[in-house]
């Protein structure tokens, strides 16, 4: 059996840096309107300028805690939802065809909504994102409770297990790939969901996604693009970390072939 390599993959990078190329190599010769396709090096100037503010550091700050704030409260409840509809015929039967009506909505239909009993502030914010990561999550656990077998089944019933014990000891650990890939798509969602709840409830100004909101108001190409590319590296990071976690919380798994 081979090792895996540990030589760095720079695959993924050739489409990137040929994108770079031809965006720098477009602008400096004029073939586009550099008003509207602005120059790399006029991105990266902006950037060093917006990461020296305080406000900068200030809004990926709060944009974290609305966004961790949101994702907790919907993956609790998903969990908690999820199981209940897995376990449970009647459960499945009285609050199953309510839940798969509601998540046709899309989730942007749910924000005017909001805004009208809630506000523009964060507790609308973070009740949209707890939607956001609420159905994924849901689909996910009952997924990976339905796919227990009879014969986890009878084990409980030969050891004699509680309700409790047995969610906690048989179900949720023998549905865990199910769930943490429910937990990982509802993570990316949260995501979408802080920066559109940001761009969409604008209030006090504070917030990454408010970064594109200004770029696009003072029709700075600059500071869209490089809001852009700090939400992009923010969900990369959390991808990353949901990744990582994964592969720790399933390491009993045989790994992925490639």
């Amino acid at each position: 059996m081979s090792l895996p390599s540990k030589r760095p993959d720079w695959r993924g990078w050739v489409l990137p840096a040929t994108f770079i190329a031809l965006w720098f190599t477009a602008t400096q010769l004029h073939w586009v309107n550099t008003r509207l396709i602005v120059p790399p090096a006029g991105v990266v100037t902006t950037a060093f300028t917006e990461l020296q503010k305080p406000d900068f550091h200030v809004g990926v700050a709060l944009s974290l805690w609305r966004d961790l704030s949101g994702f907790a409260i919907g993956a609790l409840a998903g969990v908690a939802v999820g199981t209940l509809i897995g376990v449970s015929r009647l459960a499945d039967k009285l609050i199953g065809p309510t839940f798969h009506t509601a998540r046709q909505i899309s989730l942007f239909a749910w924000l005017p909504l909001l805004s009208a009993i809630l506000g523009t502030g964060d507790v609308a914010k973070i009740l949209f994102i707890g939607f956001s990561t609420f159905y994924p999550v849901v689909l996910g656990t009952i997924e990976g409770v339905r796919g227990v077998t009879q014969a986890h089944a009878e084990v409980a019933r030969v050891y004699g297990f509680t309700p409790w014990q047995t969610l906690r000891r048989l179900v949720w650990p023998a549905a865990a790939p199910q769930m943490l890939g429910g937990l990982r798509l509802g993570l990316i969602y949260a995501w979408l969901a802080t920066i559109g709840a940001e761009f969409l409830l604008v209030n006090d100004g504070h917030g990454i996604g408010n970064i594109v909101f200004k770029g696009r108001n003072a029709f700075n190409v600059e500071l869209i693009l490089f809001g852009l590319l700090a939400i992009g590296l923010v969900g990369v990071v959390f991808n990353r970390l949901a990744t990582l976690a994964e592969q720790r919380l399933l390491h009993w798994r045989a790994p992925a072939r490639r």
